[in-house]
Parts: structure tokens; sequence; C-alpha cells
């Protein structure tokens, strides 16, 4: 679909984008049950003028990016302060949305697709991990960081706790990679069936794009965070 027009349905505005789930789901149309309805019909039930409807969905052309910083080249708390704002800001919005469709879409379709089912419990799980992980670090662990590097933590009594949290922490990372393979192998690498309604589509898409998120997350804490703090101790 190149242009959008107020005759276009919902769901193939959504089938041909799913990122534009995004939008109708802001906006409070139902883009799913409601998807043979025209934009235009959509739009004006929820009293939104179409053509802005429509200019926010060609301003969503892909999905929220990670920016051009180079976490290599930042501070201890710099980088603290770039996974906070970046990757824990993405989780926080996103799990929530992705829990509802893994529910939503495993109590519709699971009989039909057991394996829904299964991803529905390894996304539960995977979710409250991830959710306590992020709030240790941002409680416990990076606070300690940004006073190692602005010296008012003594260096030699955190050094050893400090190591002993991140070998802890990066084996959550293992755990919540090993989740993030099982969902990929669950949803034959996020490829939904034909039959597939949008909600379906959508959740597929946004498990994929969880997953290309996540390891650019565990890249920046394994492999540039972790070893810095431990330099600095």
């Amino acid at each position: 679909m190149q242009n959008i027009t107020p005759e276009s349905t919902v769901g193939d505005i959504v089938r041909a984008a799913p990122a534009r789930a995004r939008i109708f789901e802001a906006l409070g149309i139902d883009y799913c049950c409601g998807g043979k309805k025209s934009l235009a019909e959509a739009a004006r039930a929820r009293n939104y003028d179409p053509a802005t409807v429509i200019a926010l969905l060609a301003a969503q052309t892909q999905e929220p990016g990670l920016g051009t910083a180079d976490p290599d080249r930042m501070g201890l708390a710099e980088l603290c302060d770039h996974i906070e704002s970046v990757h824990h800001a993405y989780l926080r919005e996103e799990l929530p949305r992705l829990d509802f469709m893994t529910r939503k879409v495993a109590a519709v379709h699971g009989d039909h697709e057991p394996r829904l089912l299964e991803v529905r419990q390894v996304f539960a799980a995977f979710n409250a991990e991830v959710s306590a992980h992020t709030q240790e670090e941002e409680a416990a662990i990076f606070p300690v960081i940004r006073r190692l590097e602005a010296a008012t933590a003594d260096k030699a009594a955190v050094a050893g706790g400090l190591k002993a949290a991140l070998d802890q922490l990066e084996t959550e990372h293992d755990s919540a990679g090993a989740a993030l393979v099982r969902l990929k192998d669950l949803t034959d690498n996020y490829t939904p069936p034909e039959w597939a309604c949008n909600t379906f589509r959508a959740l597929y898409h946004g498990l994929a794009q969880l997953e290309a998120r996540m390891h650019q997350h565990v890249h920046q804490e394994n492999n540039v965070l972790f070893p810095k703090v431990l330099a600095a101790a």
C-alpha cells in the first residue's frame, strides 16, 4: 500500500505496515474486529479528522530508532542514562502492550493454534523477569556505577559486590535470551499464518521488534557497560 486514502480499510493499512497499529491503538481505533471499515469511517467514529489520522500514519514509516549515539564513547553515568532513557523506557511502554496482546491472541486463537498458549506462558515469564531486572538496575546497580565514576564510592569496597552483581545480571540476560529464542521458534520466526487477524499480526511484529531491541540492549550492557565498570573498579 503506497498511498493511504480515506477509503483505505483500517485492516489493510495495518496489514501493509504493522507498525501503524501503534497509531490506531493510541487513537482508540479498532483495526482488528473493525478492520473492514474505511479509515474515514473509523476516524469519524472517534471524532478525528481523517486527514489528521492519515498524516500520523504516513509519519509512522519505521519503528522508533535507537539514535546515532555511540555507547562505546560514553562515560559510565552517561551510558547508564542512555540505557535507562532508551532501552528501559522502550520496555516500560512495550511490555504491557505485548502482555495484553499475548493474552488476547492466546485466548481467541489458542484452540486453533495451541502454540499460542505457550507463547503466552513464555512471554509472561519473560515479562516478569525483565521487569524485575530493569528495576534492580535502576534502583541498586546503576546508582553505584554513577557514584563509582564520580569518585564518591570506595572502589575497593564496591568492586567485589559489583562483580557479583554484574555476573548475576548477565545470567538474567542469558535467561531472557533463551526466552526470546523460544518465542522465535514458537512463532515460526514471527511469521503469522495466512488466516491471522490484525492483532495476531501486530503481536508477531511486536515480538520481532522486541527481540531486535533486546539484542541491542543486552549488547550495550554485557559488552560495553559492564567491561567499563570492571575496568574502573
